[in-house]
């Protein structure tokens, strides 16, 4: 009898010292996120991260994932790099599209090839292929795509059905976009001045990415700002000006409804279509979004933005963060739960197909043109922009001449051509 009792009281000691192992003894992630992905009003910030870590958490009992709450975007970047610098960065954490090039060149994130390779329950081909590109340094994957934000063109509803012209068509051109500008651009209260006009905030880099147009080679080694389609795009920004005879259209008068179009992520088209945000923002015209046009409906232009996540290289629990970043980036549930409570979409293929989605996207609005083929066409026509050291800096640099070559009205053809010697100079330092 006393045997069996000292045999009893053994296996509850034994039962208790290992529940108490697994419970005091838990594998803590730590996370690294920031607050206003797409630096607009959302009221959910952490409820997708929450509910994942919920599922995670469950799933895997002797693991608490951890994160510093209230950072915003503006102040991430340097809050990262104070982490790193003491040694206590994040096992998985969001990446600023920036800071990418940097994190990787320097070797802060860790390389995901052999992860990817092995994991029998991953398939990359699940991803559209410019949003995985995104995450690609050197062809090595350092990062995945958290969410996506694709660049679509605002379209005044209410100033088209007043100048008799219908809304283009997803599969609408340069031509067809600059044609409707030429309509809509006017005088439209007699006192000799332009008031109503085709397009406000459309860039040199809209026009690059409508052009089609790859700026630089896959290693970062040359720039081909020179070629004869970029002098085309950079025309066509000057065109779409001269409409305005000069006048820098401002941001309160296409907030007002006397600008037909506006290039628009679909962050943007989200947050600010469903009441009550529409009718504070443009209470007094009704708008939508389509595709930006292309030089061809056939051509790939479309641009996006991705927000990535990846694992700390010196992460020591890099099989867990392996899972728990994967949870993020990859499992259906969280994905889902973008369309709920963040604004931008999803990077995986069935997730934009699903019906769970076209659900949803009604939801935001009954007569919404943003519907599942023209996110899926988007996605597919994305044209990527090749990843290294000095892309960030070299596209700053094109940015502030080509501005100034259209504000000065410099010569196009030297301008360019100059301007590829001093960026081909750079990235060759």
């Amino acid at each position: 009898m006393i045997k069996k009792v000292i045999i009893s009281f053994m296996a509850i000691v034994f039962i208790y010292v290992a529940v108490t192992n697994i419970y005091t003894n838990k594998v803590v992630i730590h996370l690294g996120i920031f607050v206003g992905n797409w630096e607009l009003p959302n009221g959910n910030d952490y409820k997708v991260i929450d509910d994942a870590i919920a599922r995670f958490e469950k799933l895997h009992p002797n693991v608490e994932i951890e994160y510093e709450s209230g950072i915003l975007k503006s102040d991430y970047s340097l809050w990262l790099a104070n982490k790193i610098v003491n040694g206590e960065e994040p096992d998985v954490f969001m990446i600023v599209d920036e800071d990418f090039n940097t994190l990787s060149s320097l070797g802060v994130l860790k390389d995901l090839t052999e992860e990817i390779e092995n994991d029998k329950k991953f398939n990359k081909d699940d991803y559209y292929e410019s949003t995985l590109k995104a995450g690609q340094y050197e062809h090595k994957q350092y990062a995945l795509p958290y969410e996506s934000n694709p660049m679509l063109m605002f379209v005044n509803k209410t100033l088209l059905e007043k100048e008799n012209i219908p809304i283009p068509e997803n599969d609408w051109t340069l031509d067809d976009f600059y044609n409707i500008c030429q309509q809509v651009t006017k005088d439209t209260n007699g006192d000799g001045a332009i008031d109503q006009y085709g397009c406000y905030n459309f860039s040199w880099l809209n026009s690059m990415y409508s052009h089609g147009i790859r700026l630089f080679d896959e290693d970062g080694k040359e720039c081909f700002i020179d070629q004869d389609e970029a002098k085309e795009a950079v025309i066509f920004v000057e065109k779409l000006n001269k409409l305005n005879q000069e006048h820098i259209i401002t941001k309160e008068e296409f907030n007002t409804g006397k600008v037909a179009f506006a290039p628009m992520s679909f962050a943007q088209y989200r947050t600010y279509k469903p009441y009550p945000w529409r009718v504070k923002k443009f209470s007094d015209f009704e708008w939508d979004c389509i595709k930006m046009p292309l030089i061809s409906s056939n051509d790939k232009g479309s641009e996006i933005s991705s927000l990535l996540m990846g694992i700390s290289s010196r992460s020591k629990n890099a099989d867990i963060a392996w899972e728990f970043l994967k949870m993020l980036t990859y499992e259906k549930e969280t994905q889902k739960d973008l369309y709920k409570y963040s604004q931008g979409i999803s990077s995986l293929k069935s997730i934009n197909k699903s019906e769970d989605i076209v659900c949803l996207l009604g939801k935001d609005n009954k007569e919404n043109q943003i519907n599942v083929n023209l996110l899926d066409e988007v996605m597919n026509k994305t044209l990527e922009h090749s990843r290294f050291k000095k892309y960030n800096q070299a596209l700053n640099l094109i940015d502030i001449k080509i501005n100034d070559m259209i504000r000065n009205k410099n010569d196009i053809d030297i301008g360019l051509l100059e301007l590829q010697k001093d960026i081909n100079k750079y990235l060759n330092e």
